[in-house]
């Protein structure tokens, strides 16, 4: 009503300087001198020009109240969409991270259109940031949604999995996000002081982020339309699910690249990484809308982050609909399937837009479903087996250890490339020497403790020595490297150390030829030692 009446205004305005131009146009010697009227048209005339003056100072003003609510629509249009709109609006809420810098933007397309609810609370859309450095600009972006469970959490277990190969290089082009998605802060809470716990260098870093929603992101799902034969419990189930995967790929759409969709109970295959990135590059001049490095359900699926706010559109439109790969299926034929053509044509063009990579690199290994009651045998059987150890050429030498290991799983064998080694509880002073017959050049060493499936068994505490010949250490070693090298006994020299169960490094020039090398545990331990890969 307030337009209409601006409108009219302008109109009345308008009206009035048209009759006084027309008016002034009339000749003003058209009368007499003599003329009785002129007296009443002299004082008609002068009052018109006033009115020409005021209506001139109206129609301005009229102006500039219309270009301020200009203004205003337009704002109100980014910060709250409009209901009777069916396009995408993007919407901005800043975010402030705990331990970051500046503040962060988020991201949504016009969700209020399909979640009405959220207008009722300014900040329902406002992502609780628990742990995160703000880290941007990666080739990367993981997120993987996780809830509460009646039974085993399979959480750790699966960040492990995902750390577990990542080279130094990979972990500084890598985000990954968990988005615990439960209301309840307490048990929020306690997932982020877990992950702090057993990931403290992943968070420092800005490598792992933890987010949850607002109180009042969830609608209420009592009155949900049971469809496709589902229990209302399975229907809310599924619900809610759409909306997580939702949230977290709107909250993560300006972070990277690519973005992968996980869970929080699979297994990756050693080395993913950079089987993604080359398969990414391979298909990067292709018109993919995903990736899939997995057959099962939505794990496993790489997206580019573009793309991001017109699937969760999609998503939010349908939210109550159907589950979340259904409906990404339902995106595809949309897209390219022709009404007038048959199914073999449909999934032909559908196939075109998506792009499987094999054998698969993620593996479901929960059995218990984050939906009660429900136990799941997913397997993907193009995962294949797991590699459990990574087999190298190494020089030949004479490997001794006082560690004993586990049945077959010698340390011979892990130097051959044929197994991995494992040993039992290491003790303070335990050690793994490897003499070669004559003195070598090195140019670096790579031990990996641990493996896919046995990740807690690493070395902890222990440091990697060198024995440089006589005659380097009589003419290089003590003078020029004491600052930079510890001596250690026997002659060796402390050249690095295992962290996160891994020991890298170059050998430097000046300690060459090496005639041995050794590990060296300063520490007990409380759990078991493997080698998978020397």
């Amino acid at each position: 009503m307030r337009f209409y009446s601006l409108r009219f205004g302008c109109l009345l305005a308008l009206a009035c300087f048209v009759s006084v131009t027309w008016i002034k146009s009339i000749p003003r010697d058209g009368v007499s001198p003599g003329s009785a009227v002129q007296p009443e048209l002299q004082t008609l005339y002068e009052r018109l020009l006033v009115a020409e003056e005021l209506g001139g100072q109206v129609s301005r003003d009229l102006s500039s109240i219309l270009e301020q609510l200009k203004n205003i629509s337009k704002a109100g249009n980014i910060t709250r969409p409009s209901s009777n709109t069916t396009a995408t609006t993007i919407s901005t809420e800043a975010v402030r991270q705990p331990g970051g810098s500046g503040l962060q933007t988020f991201l949504q397309p016009n969700i209020y259109l399909y979640m009405p609810h959220l207008r009722q609370h300014p900040d329902s859309l406002r992502p609780n940031v628990v742990i995160g450095q703000g880290r941007r600009g990666v080739s990367m972006v993981m997120g993987i949604p996780t809830v509460k469970r009646d039974k085993q959490n399979y959480l750790v277990s699966t960040l492990s999995s995902l750390l577990y190969s990542l080279t130094s290089a990979q972990r500084q082009d890598l985000l990954i996000i968990v988005f615990v998605a439960e209301t309840d802060p307490d048990y929020v809470g306690s997932i982020g002081e877990t992950i702090r716990k057993n990931f403290p260098k992943e968070v420092q870093s800005g490598l792992m982020e933890v987010v949850s929603p607002s109180q009042y992101y969830y609608p209420d799902f009592t009155s949900l339309r049971e469809t496709f034969g589902d229990s209302k419990d399975r229907v809310k189930w599924r619900t809610k699910q759409n909306l997580d995967f939702s949230f977290l790929m709107l909250y993560a759409q300006d972070k990277g690249t690519y973005y992968v969709q996980l869970e929080d109970d699979i297994v990756a295959k050693a080395g993913y990484y950079n089987d993604m990135k080359t398969f990414t590059t391979q298909e990067a001049s292709k018109e993919w809308l995903f990736l899939e490095f997995s057959q099962l359900g939505f794990i496993g699926k790489m997206f580019r982050t573009r793309d991001l706010p017109m699937i969760t559109e999609f998503f939010l439109m349908f939210h109550r609909d159907k589950p979340i790969d259904w409906l990404l299926d339902h995106i595809l034929w949309v897209k390219v399937c022709n009404p007038e053509k048959d199914t073999k044509d449909c999934n032909k063009q559908k196939a075109l837009l998506k792009q499987r990579y094999k054998p698969s690199l993620f593996q479901h290994v929960g059995l218990h479903s984050s939906l009660p009651g429900k136990v799941q045998h997913l397997k993907d059987k193009d995962f294949g087996k797991q590699a459990l150890h990574q087999a190298h050429n190494n020089p030949a030498a004479e490997l001794s250890s006082s560690l004993k290991h586990y049945q077959q799983h010698s340390l011979n064998r892990a130097y051959r490339g044929e197994d991995f080694f494992w040993a039992l509880t290491p003790f303070k002073n335990d050690f793994i020497l490897f003499s070669f017959p004559q003195p070598i050049h090195i140019s670096g060493y790579l031990f990996r403790s641990g493996n896919i499936e046995t990740s807690g068994d690493k070395f902890y505490n222990t440091t990697v020595e060198v024995l440089p010949s006589k005659a380097s250490a009589q003419d290089k070693l003590v003078p020029g490297l004491s600052s930079t090298y510890k001596e250690s006994d026997k002659g060796f020299i402390i050249i690095g150390a295992f962290e996160d169960g891994v020991a890298e490094g170059v050998i430097d020039e000046a300690l060459q030829p090496i005639s041995a090398l050794r590990l060296v545990v300063h520490s007990d331990a409380d759990v078991w030692a493997l080698l998978s890969e020397v």
